[in-house]
């Protein structure tokens, strides 16, 4: 498990920040905990960032810079190389583009799994997407 290298959706990490209702979220944060622990490898998309930043407006600017540096420290940060970028921007297969971007991202580190609560929305992704609670299933 230890080297097991995972890219982790926005969708769990708002789930940890954010403690929203989610059928996912214990899972979500068990999942954070084992990257933090350092007994898995962590990856978040770049974009990711912004969409927190952007999604956490509510919040004030202290404790948004608060939870990007803490999700910087447990998970690396990992972009896409421009000729992925491109293709991401051809590929009609994905309904979402930042999905698009999250699958090239987990290619880019040669990720085991993509960790999402959205699964349906990468079924054409070429790194396994599964949802939290069956990766931990697949991990016991």
């Amino acid at each position: 498990m230890q080297n097991m290298a995972v890219l982790i959706d926005t969708n769990v990490l708002l789930n940890y920040i954010t403690n929203r209702e989610d059928k996912y979220l214990n899972e979500s944060i068990r999942i954070v905990e084992l990257c933090a622990l350092g007994k898995i490898n962590g990856y978040i998309a770049f974009h990711t960032l912004s969409t927190l930043w952007y999604v956490l407006r509510k919040k004030n600017d202290k404790e948004r810079r608060e939870n990007l540096r803490d999700i910087c420290m447990i998970f690396s940060v990992v972009s896409a190389s421009q000729t992925e970028i491109l293709d991401a921007i051809e590929k009609d297969s994905f309904a979402d583009f930042e999905d698009c971007l999250q699958d090239k991202c987990a290619k880019e580190v040669g990720a085991d799994y993509i960790i999402t609560v959205n699964e349906k929305d990468f079924t054409n992704s070429e790194i396994e997407a599964i949802n939290p609670y069956e990766f931990l299933r697949r991990i016991k």
